[in-house]
């Protein structure tokens, strides 16, 4: 039984964490980037950060806090575990102790992007997560798991552009039927500042 749970434990902890997440989902009072006023969570509105705050956009007190916190620590674990099974099955000791500080260190990197300490820990977190994908891809590149090769290249350029796109995003004016939108991040609460702007 310990052996399954050890095997399948990233597959559980993600799953686990999704569900978490869904439920915050539900219960997250409402407000949104577009209408303060809106009522739930909008997946195209609002952000996943909007769940670990004390109170919701709309004021109101948040009860999606709790389990979208116990969410992101289940995905911090499961982001962990990954890391430090495939630090195993690398038999470059260099690789290894990279993957293995990465899988430990994350844990907590990772957690902590549901705190205030959110664009640091986005920053630091990811940084790490790329560094260990290359070592898992270039030990991959020397064997014959063609598929793992194409899908670890795959996810590198992926996050890659992706990270080039939020960037560049960050960088231009946010253009939402003419709103633009700033958002200032407090210690207990985050405040949405906006005004309309034509273009």
């Amino acid at each position: 039984m310990k052996q399954k749970i050890k095997k399948y434990s990233v597959g559980l902890c993600i799953i686990t964490s999704v569900v978490l997440i869904i439920i915050a989902s539900v219960l997250y009072p409402g407000g949104s980037i577009v209408d303060k006023n809106a009522i739930g969570f909008d997946w195209t509105k609002n952000f996943i950060s909007n769940l670990f705050a004390a109170k919701a956009i709309n004021g109101l007190e948040n009860p999606a806090r709790v389990w979208a916190t116990i969410g992101i620590a289940f995905h911090s674990l499961g982001y962990g575990i990954f890391f430090i099974h495939m630090a195993k099955k690398i038999t470059t000791k260099n690789a290894t102790r990279v993957l293995k500080a990465i899988g430990t260190t994350n844990i907590l990197f990772t957690f902590l992007i549901a705190t205030p300490m959110h664009d640091k820990m986005v920053i630091l977190s990811s940084t790490l997560f790329l560094i260990g994908l290359f070592y898992i891809t270039v030990y991959l590149l020397k064997t014959k798991l063609h598929l793992f090769k194409w899908a670890c290249i795959s996810c590198l350029l992926i996050y890659y552009f992706i990270l080039i796109w939020l960037r560049q995003l960050g960088r231009s004016s946010h253009h939402a039927k003419g709103l633009f939108f700033k958002f200032n991040v407090t210690g207990d609460r985050t405040r949405i500042l906006y005004k309309t702007r034509r273009f």
